[in-house]
């Protein structure tokens, strides 16, 4: 069965950084596009970042250019998320997602979800 397992998350204070590992397993990794969505309480899940399987191009939703990094290491089958800058407005949950093809920014076009990993932004 296809997998896909965050961790990383956690408490983090304001300026603080973190980063955010997602391992997947029983799929060819390099062929998926995969993205981090985030949910906070009472809010939709929303787009943070999305990287392509093999050329790697990448994505960002405007609240985090410049403060947060998406790479992936084929060879390891796992993706990344590098956040900096941390403000309170980043606490939720966050997901990795894949899909077969480009990367996307909406979530609905990512069939594969991982269960999630907690992020708590405190001042």
């Amino acid at each position: 069965q296809v997998q896909l397992v965050e961790s990383g998350g956690g408490l983090v204070q304001t300026g603080g950084s973190l980063r955010l590992s997602c391992a997947a397993s029983r799929l060819t990794f390099r062929a998926y596009a995969m993205g981090w969505f985030r949910q906070a309480p009472g809010k939709e899940r929303e787009f943070v970042a999305a990287i392509n399987g093999i050329r790697l191009n990448t994505y960002y939703a405007d609240s985090v250019k410049g403060r947060g990094i998406i790479s992936r290491d084929n060879a390891k089958n796992t993706l990344y998320l590098q956040m900096s800058s941390l403000k309170l407005e980043d606490t939720g949950e966050y997901f990795c997602a894949a899909r077969l093809g480009t990367a996307s920014t909406s979530s609905t076009d990512y069939n594969i979800w991982g269960q999630g990993t907690q992020v708590t932004v405190s001042s």
